[in-house]
């Protein structure tokens, strides 16, 4: 519990690709739960959450999208200052690099939903680490929304 799988896509540059690859989604019939976008000089990354990220990838394949997916991290935190800086504490405690995290409110009253990509092989260490410390993790249908 708590490594989940998310759906990243490489998006040109190009106004409006956002949001084809976006209706693309809708079409299909997948609701993005929480995402995040990157930006380099010619192209974007979208990363997202949703409960089918097969499916989801897929769809975004066949309309011509490059996608992958990877395994990421749902933990659940107070939101309250020092919640995000007590998760990281867990992890540096044990030398565990963070790549990127993303954010976004939870359903639950007075808690945020940190999504987090730790260095690679670490995984496990990750998830045991945060659930020690007191850490909610979250299973792919509740980190989705």
């Amino acid at each position: 519990m708590g490594v989940v799988r998310q759906v990243f896509v490489f998006l040109e540059n190009k106004t409006g690709r956002l949001a084809e690859a976006c209706r693309v989604l809708q079409e299909a019939g997948h609701n993005i739960g929480a995402l995040t976008i990157a930006d380099a000089s010619d192209f974007g990354i979208l990363r997202f959450l949703c409960r089918d990220p097969d499916g989801a990838a897929a769809a975004l394949r066949s309309a011509g999208f490059s996608v992958g997916e990877s395994e990421v991290l749902a933990v659940q935190v107070a939101d309250r200052p020092g919640g995000l800086a007590d998760l990281l504490d867990a992890l540096r405690e044990r030398a565990i690099g963070v790549d990127y995290l993303y954010a976004f409110g939870s359903r639950a009253p007075g808690a945020a939903t940190i999504v987090l990509h730790v260095e690679s092989g670490r995984e496990s260490d990750a998830v045991a680490a945060l659930a020690e410390a007191g850490h909610t993790l979250l299973p792919q249908e509740q980190a989705c929304g």
